[in-house]
């Protein structure tokens, strides 16, 4: 893995802007479960809010890799931070761009390089998890619009959105080949926002239920044609999920060096707990773990940089950023909890930003695709067309 100087340079900004505007609220925000929405400004002042934005449409064109770098660094600090990163990529920039119309991406993506702007993706309901062929929430052609009626849970962003990207059923009966997308204004009539869930993590970032009740979605919105939704989904998720790997490290890294910090300061017996043969054993594995795990992302991140050559290719592409999402995040539960470990009951404490870390771990195994979908997928590669490039 080897950064070119401007990404460098840039790491290099992003952790100067960590340390000054992100380190200093992270565990407020976390007690508060305050969304700290001061840092919408501040990220889109300095490019990463909107930096999968081609610069054709006022963004910086940035890539996978630099994206990963941004996420890293600020999850070394806070999970919730980090998840504010690009956020518009996987529910606004990468739909309207692999799947949108020309008038589509004209009218919509300059919106996200002009100004501050949040959205959303809706896929998950209460009955369709990882079973996204489950879905009830129904849109109906009615003229130039769609009427929309159902729900969605669990979605992230979706309090505070500007604009959300909802999946609906188009056709009959279960199954992925009769889903759609569309883009939603949340200013529409009929789109409701209910009660903020309570969480086990990642205090800070909105998380809600989604109702729509007749919700009336012109035509001329819809994302890609009739029953293309299920592709369109698993397209953006697919590009999307290194950057989870990227979070997951720099979550590790993070715990990693307070447990580091802590070790060698920390006196038990007449000596740092840092001397002890026992401890130095559990720090080395949990240095190895975060350095497998990085390479592994980086590496996955550089291969969709350089762009797929046919669509077997992208499938391969898929299955690694399956690996590289479910072993990052896997190592970050285990450094978390090995690092909470390290500080003794003073990890227990919430004192410490370990437990923190611990508790913001978790949900990277669970969304955008559970580990255990995951591990699906890259069998499936393996058993059908194979890894090998």
């Amino acid at each position: 893995m080897k950064f070119t100087e401007e990404q460098v340079a840039f790491r290099d900004a992003v952790r100067r802007m960590v340390q000054k505007e992100v380190a200093p609220i992270a565990d407020e925000v976390d007690r508060n479960d305050r969304f700290p929405k001061e840092l919408v400004q501040v990220y889109f002042d300095m490019g990463i809010l909107q930096m999968r934005l081609p610069e054709e449409y006022g963004g910086a064109g940035a890539s996978l890799t630099d994206a990963c770098i941004a996420f890293e660094e600020v999850a070394k600090v806070s999970e919730t931070a980090a998840l504010m990163v690009a956020q518009g990529t996987i529910s606004f920039i990468l739909p309207l761009l692999h799947f949108g119309t020309e008038e589509q991406k004209r009218t919509y993506l300059p919106k996200m390089g002009e100004k501050p702007m949040l959205t959303a993706i809706a896929i998950t309901e209460p009955q369709a998890g990882s079973d996204v062929g489950g879905m009830k929430t129904r849109a109906v052609r009615d003229g130039d619009d769609y009427v929309i009626n159902g729900q969605k849970c669990y979605i992230t962003f979706g309090a505070v959105a500007d604009y959300v990207t909802v999946f609906a059923k188009t056709g009959e009966g279960r199954g992925t080949h009769n889903i759609s997308a569309f883009l939603v204004d949340t200013r529409t009539p009929g789109f409701e926002i209910g009660k903020l869930d309570r969480k086990m993590g990642l205090n800070g970032i909105p998380d809600s239920p989604l109702y729509f009740d007749n919700m009336r979605v012109p035509a001329a919105n819809r994302i890609g044609a009739e029953g293309d939704g299920f592709k369109i989904c698993m397209r953006c998720l697919d590009m999307n999920r290194p950057t989870i790997g990227a979070v997951a490290v720099g979550l590790a890294q993070g715990a990693l060096d307070l447990a580091v910090d802590y070790a060698k300061g920390r006196e038990a017996f007449g000596k740092t707990i840092a001397d002890f043969q026992g401890m130095q054993f559990m720090l080395a594995d949990m240095a190895m773990q975060v350095e497998a795990a990085r390479c592994l992302v980086y590496e996955v991140a550089r291969v969709a940089d350089e762009g797929f050559a046919d669509d077997a290719a992208f499938h391969r592409f898929a299955a690694r950023a399956s690996m590289a999402k479910c072993y990052a995040s896997d190592m970050a539960m285990k450094v978390t909890t090995d690092a909470v470990q390290v500080f003794g009951g003073a990890g227990f404490m919430k004192d410490f930003p370990v437990e923190r870390f611990m508790r913001d771990a978790k949900i990277n195994q669970i969304f955008e695709g559970t580990n255990q979908i995951h591990r699906l997928i890259i069998a499936r590669q393996l058993l059908g067309d194979g890894l090998a490039a």
